[in-house]
């Protein structure tokens, strides 16, 4: 996390470039890169905070702002009307958490252990409620596919709205279940594990200018995605479910692999399915809501390519949750078709 700091000069470097109206394609790498170590800050905020709270309130803060970076950027979008790049957000972040992040935790990992041990019944139940978030993704595709009449918008709008109210409604009932019928399910390794590094009104400052400065970078991010995408020749998908993602999670996945590295497997899987079942659960759906807000209704109708990116993605955590042991093969594995992947959304002739 420390190296990752190293980044925030991009913050005045973008501020600048857009202020000149410089390249768009270089403004697009400045944000990238400054949005890195502002995600990762507020991460550490918000942890710092949840251990100020106690156990249970810390938990719902971990759980519910855990991907606030992803929140942002993709409420930008749908401002700016472009809920494609918002949705292939939702899916890269899934994708990219279970396969990416998960695999490389497995590989770096098993490197240095042999046979890695996990909570099984934690992971199990995360993969399940990860099974049901696939479900209520791909369930609207599937039965609103071939309607051509002019309801159709109607009916996309209104089954969106539907899930996204029982998808929501899951997730909170899931962090009931995990901090408080069950808590003992999820709860700190060692003690040292739970300790805060920063006293609260430190935490709670940078969590706030972490906040805002993110706001300012996600909205010159996004102001230069189709710019960018025509100069570099990229589609929205591959912008949206690799690059958006990728930047959005990246010092998530840096801590995961750190975890994982000091045999602590169960960290490193919560980090990985528990921000995908997030990212499902409850960003999606606030995205609709706020959509709505907006003025400019975004549905839950994903393209096929990436409903079966996630598709993969989940039916792969089911099966690496049920023996709760890992290993460096099933990480490669993991990160093998995760770049086939980012290869397919690349060359898919897709606007």
């Amino acid at each position: 996390m420390k190296y990752l700091k190293y980044l925030l000069i991009f913050v005045p470097i973008s501020f600048v470039l857009e202020f000149l109206h410089y390249n768009q394609t270089w403004i697009f790498v400045t944000a990238c890169l400054a949005i890195v170590p502002l995600a990762g800050l507020m991460g550490e905020a918000t942890e710092n905070i949840s251990v100020h709270t106690g156990p249970k309130i810390g938990g719902f803060l971990n759980a519910t702002f855990g991907n606030a970076t992803e929140l942002i950027i993709a409420i930008f979008a749908i401002k700016a009307g472009q809920h494609d790049i918002a949705k292939a957000s939702i899916a890269g972040s899934i994708i990219g958490n279970v396969l990416l992040v998960l695999g490389a935790s497995m590989l770096f990992g098993g490197f240095k252990h042999k046979i890695q041990s996990f909570n099984q019944k934690a992971s199990v139940n995360s993969a399940t409620l990860l099974l049901f978030a696939a479900i209520g993704l791909v369930i609207p595709a599937i039965f609103l596919n071939g309607i051509t009449t002019p309801e159709r918008r109607l009916a996309y709008e209104g089954l969106s709205i539907a899930n996204a109210v029982i998808m929501i409604s899951i997730y909170f009932l899931g962090l009931i279940f995990s901090f408080f019928t069950h808590k003992d399910i999820l709860s700190c390794e060692k003690e040292e594990e739970c300790e805060a590094k920063w006293g609260k009104a430190k935490a709670l400052i940078v969590l706030l200018i972490a906040t805002v400065v993110v706001a300012f970078e996600s909205e010159i991010l996004v102001g230069s995605i189709e710019a960018t995408a025509k100069n570099l020749g990229w589609n929205d998908m591959f912008i949206g479910i690799i690059i958006l993602a990728i930047i959005g999670n990246a010092a998530e996945h840096s801590t995961a692999i750190i975890m994982a590295i000091k045999n602590k497997m169960d960290v490193a899987l919560e980090i990985a399915v528990g921000s995908s079942l997030q990212i499902a659960l409850f960003v999606a759906p606030v995205l609709v809501f706020t959509s709505l807000l907006f003025g400019k209704p975004m549905d839950l109708i994903f393209h096929p390519f990436e409903l079966a990116g996630i598709v993969i993605a989940v039916l792969i955590a089911n099966f690496i949750s049920q023996d709760g042991e890992s290993h460096w093969l099933e990480g490669a594995q993991l990160v093998g078709v995760y770049i086939i992947l980012a290869f397919a959304f690349y060359f898919a002739p897709i606007k």
